[in-house]
């Protein structure tokens, strides 16, 4: 018996030495708060350039809630963890970053660490924007303290336990936080390496273009940018995965992220609108070095292929009976629209969903999310709204009309497709 209570005694002191210095280890100290914004400090060239850092890193879509004010917080973004709500990134002395220096701000995007000490989930893509270089890093936070500071205090994100722990991921940073700004390859041309470093940076475009494992971290190697998902909508391939019926090019990527539309391809909706909003705003060439390293993930060798061709043989003869209800029901729903000239008209441009990669994916997520959401935000004003049916089509009839098309267009259908459009109505309901 005693010999069984000094183990029992042993091992509890093991685990409260452990425990101590688990504790220890993953100690960050507060940083002093700041009483006022070092206004003085910044530049107007410095502001300039944050301002189109801040739009080429997307702040202002994630850190402002529906019908919020500008980086005010509050947006919730749902996780396999529970609801994450987003920070207030107004210089606010209270309830945003105003009391935050520049060393905590650095610690934040780098570290994943606030001024308090406190763990921030890697919800928040810290991962990626410790790669950008102190130069932008300081002219992002100078444009983010001369903003005008809104006070707002956002929920608060309170997970189940064990996420709740938040010195947790401490050990999730061990494992996946790789800190250092983005390395030139020598070996590559100087247009390639600032592509790399604005979509491996700043850009964070892994963060929804790569899938990710069981504990949230971005797959890497063969899986970095085959796809992934935001916001219950899948995020296609950058790389030569893509399901797109037409190889993109690099002009196609270069329309697309300066308009928000590629006539080859389709138009940026869901999540992806107010990004392509955010890339339009960069310049030329920084939208050009971007599309040369996607590029480089792409067959070099593809042929570009004849997209007129390409809806003339997928769309020439009807597939079906011409009474089916899936032609009745994109007479009356699609029609209008997507059967006009796909270079636009002065009511906004119209796809041609022989060329949509939402109707060739395996995945059905953003061909329904589409038909439920619509486009009401377009990247730009002049692309043009599509309205949602979300109130209009029963989940059959959406399963009806996808299914109908994927097969017009030489598709296999989606199996279980009502049941799929039921989940995401469901999940989509209170937006």
């Amino acid at each position: 018996m005693r010999t069984f209570q000094k183990i029992l005694a042993g091992g509890a002191a093991v685990v409260v030495v452990l425990a101590a210095a688990g504790l220890a280890l993953t100690h960050q100290g507060e940083i002093a708060p700041q009483s006022a914004i070092p206004a003085a400090d910044f530049t107007p060239q410095q502001i300039a350039k944050g301002k189109l850092l801040a739009a080429m890193g997307d702040c202002a879509v994630c850190h402002t809630a529906a019908n919020g004010k500008t980086n005010a917080g509050g947006l919730a973004m749902p996780s396999p963890f529970g609801t994450i709500y987003t920070s207030n990134i107004t210089p606010d002395l209270q309830t945003g970053i105003g009391s935050w220096s520049y060393e905590a701000f650095e610690r934040a995007m780098r570290h994943g660490v606030d001024r308090e000490g406190q763990y921030l989930y890697p919800a928040f893509p810290y991962t990626a924007f410790s790669r950008v270089t102190d130069e932008d890093m300081k002219a992002l936070y100078a444009f983010l303290m001369s903003e005008p500071a809104v006070e707002n205090q956002p929920p608060k994100t309170e997970l189940n336990f064990p996420y709740n722990v938040r010195r947790g991921i401490a050990a999730w940073n061990w494992l996946y936080l790789k800190p250092g700004v983005v390395k030139d390859d020598e070996k590559q041309a100087p247009e390639w390496n600032r592509g790399a470093y604005l979509v491996e940076g700043l850009g964070h475009c892994s963060a929804c273009h790569t899938p990710r494992n069981g504990l949230a971290a971005e797959k890497t190697g063969e899986f970095h940018l085959t796809g992934g998902s935001a916001e219950g909508w899948d995020a296609p391939a950058l790389t030569d995965k893509t399901a797109s019926p037409l190889p993109w090019t690099k002009q196609d990527l270069v329309d697309y992220m300066k308009t928000g539309f590629s006539a080859r391809h389709s138009v940026a909706a869901g999540p992806m609108a107010p990004v392509a909003h955010g890339l339009s705003q960069q310049s030329d060439a920084d939208l050009d070095a971007i599309a040369t390293y996607l590029m480089s993930y792409r067959k070099a060798d593809a042929a570009p292929g004849d997209a007129k061709a390409l809806i003339e043989e997928k769309t020439a003869k009807p597939k079906l009976a011409l009474d089916a209800e899936g032609y009745r029901l994109y007479q009356g729903a699609c029609m209008a629209c997507h059967k006009a000239d796909p270079s636009g008209s002065s009511f906004g441009v119209r796809p041609q969903l022989a060329l949509s990669t939402s109707l060739h994916s395996a995945s059905p997520d953003n061909a329904i999310m589409a038909v439920l959401e619509g486009v009401q935000h377009p990247a730009h004003a002049d692309l043009g709204t599509m309205p949602a049916f979300r109130h209009a089509l029963s989940d059959a009839q959406i399963a009806t009309l996808l299914n109908t098309m994927r097969a017009q267009y030489g598709v296999d259908e989606w199996k279980d497709l009502p049941a799929k459009v039921g989940q995401l109505r469901k999940q989509t309901q209170a937006h």
